[in-house]
């Protein structure tokens, strides 16, 4: 009886794992491993790369203790107790704090949720500017014309940057029949995005939500004629960046698969903070200019026109306060790569879950404070 249920059980997994409930029947909610389940693209690591420097600059004020309710902790077992795998700051290229929890350590590799955004946001200006698309103000049906079917003829690339398309999208990873769990789950992502509609007239409001990211991503896989959005992003962007070791990005299936753009590029927390370093130098690596300056200045330069929202700007999270900038890259679980132009800092957070914490808060109060 109890092989028949094992075997029973095994045939109902096998079948389930074919769909995206299946899927989410077995892994049931996104986790820090998640690149261990998808099909991936691989980006390779440099045999030269930059490893920053380790020490300090100064008196940093690396904080020793926090205190909650009353109760003081130290500092790493704050960032412990509310889920962090990874935190590391980095001012004017030497590593200032590193510290890695739940297993992890410099060479573990995590996915990066919606992080991804910013790198596609990078990979449509490099796109821009290599002449494979001719301008943000573009109709996204000039390179998905089949989407005219959809009335998405009004709809352009900057609503997609802007999260103002008006599509109807549900962005819920907890109920499994959300779109955002079909997409992130499933295994034919240009299929669930034939069924999107519009609920509201583009460049309307700001509503942020993974399905203008993954349909970006469609826009920018048709304008490459052939080439895939990773390999793209590996020769253009990654590799320049001396990574440290291979990453990837994960794909919506083995066979003809496509990169799931509104989430998982997986690489170690150094990894990542090159993109906040290549950003904080307005775009150059050493003594090459990597991404258009005039792309990475429109992308920190906050504006309301047509709905947008001033703390968002082509997939980066602006925060302006009291005169002082900084910009995030942001993905679910608490996944940020936070850059302070004026103190020259990257902080990076990859965690397992957000925790108890408003981490920008955190950031902010800490370089407020820094010398």
């Amino acid at each position: 009886m109890r092989k028949a249920l094992l075997i029973s059980t095994s045939i109902l997994t096998l079948g389930l794992s074919s769909c995206y409930l299946g899927r989410q029947f077995i892994y049931f909610k996104p986790d820090i491993n998640d690149h261990k389940i998808f099909p991936k693209s691989l980006l390779h690591g440099s045999n030269h790369p930059l490893t920053f420097y380790k020490g300090s600059t100064g008196n940093n004020n690396i904080p020793k203790n926090v205190v909650i309710k009353g109760q003081s902790m130290s500092f790493e077992d704050y960032l412990m107790v509310n889920n962090t795998a990874a935190y590391l700051i980095i001012k004017e290229d030497t590593i200032i704090y590193e510290k890695y929890f739940m297993g992890k350590d410099t060479s573990s590799i995590m996915p990066s949720f919606s992080i991804a955004n910013s790198y596609l946001s990078a990979l449509i200006g490099c796109a821009i500017a290599d002449g494979y698309i001719q301008s943000v103000h573009e109709p996204i049906t000039n390179y998905i014309p089949e989407l005219k079917l959809n009335k998405f003829d009004s709809i352009t690339i900057h609503h997609l940057l802007q999260m103002t398309s008006g599509i109807k999208f549900k962005e819920s990873y907890n109920d499994p029949f959300s779109d955002l769990s079909k997409l992130y789950y499933g295994n034919d992502a240009k299929f669930y995005i034939t069924d999107y509609y519009r609920m509201e007239k583009p460049g309307t409001a700001f509503r942020y939500n993974s399905g203008n990211v993954q349909l970006l991503g469609w826009v920018l896989q048709r304008a490459l004629r052939g080439e895939s959005i990773s390999h793209y992003l590996d020769r253009r962007i990654w590799f320049r960046l001396d990574p440290q070791y291979d990453g990837s990005w994960s794909l919506d299936r083995n066979q003809d698969g496509i990169e799931k753009t509104f989430c998982c590029i997986n690489a170690t927390a150094r990894d990542f903070a090159k993109l906040g370093r290549l950003y904080l130098n307005k775009g150059k690596w050493k003594d090459k200019q990597i991404i258009p300056a005039d792309w990475i200045k429109e992308s920190i330069t906050p504006s309301t026109s047509e709905g947008a929202s001033e703390a968002f700007k082509y997939q980066w999270w602006l925060r302006n306060k009291n005169g002082e900038q900084a910009f995030m890259a942001v993905g679910h679980l608490g996944q940020y790569v936070y850059v302070y132009p004026s103190k020259k800092l990257i902080i990076v957070r990859l965690g397992d879950d957000y925790g108890n914490v408003n981490w920008p808060r955190l950031f902010y109060d800490y370089a407020n404070h820094m010398d």
